[in-house]
């Protein structure tokens, strides 16, 4: 008698059938279809992990750069002052301050402005 391992099996296809649970029409319910609209899914899945992280960078930069020129300065400058003066912040915290703390963004620009 022929050994097919079944239960391995149905636990495969249940896993690729619970991962594309949602996906429109067979997709969502034939194991053929369902096997390449994972892969699709899990492939932009991982790029979009990737441009995530850009997008929010070009949001922190975008953020700093409004709040610089509101005090008559321009993004560039303004991180060039920083690292001259020897100021270790990441974007995410200075767009952070830009947005909740304007008179400390105030500062780190006027400390900038003097590093130049």
């Amino acid at each position: 008698m022929r050994s097919t391992n079944a239960a391995a099996s149905r636990k495969r296809r249940n896993k690729v059938l619970k991962l594309a649970r949602g996906f429109r029409g067979s997709r969502g319910r034939l194991i053929r279809m369902a096997y390449g609209a994972v892969d699709h899914a899990m492939a932009n899945a991982f790029i979009g992990r990737k441009q995530k992280k850009r997008q929010y960078r070009r949001l922190w930069t975008a953020r700093i750069n409004a709040a610089c020129r509101a005090l008559g300065w321009n993004y560039s400058s303004f991180i060039n002052g920083l690292n001259k003066a020897g100021i270790e912040m990441n974007r995410k915290v200075l767009a952070d301050l830009a947005a909740t703390d304007a008179a400390a963004f105030g500062q780190l620009v006027e400390i900038a402005k003097k590093a130049c």
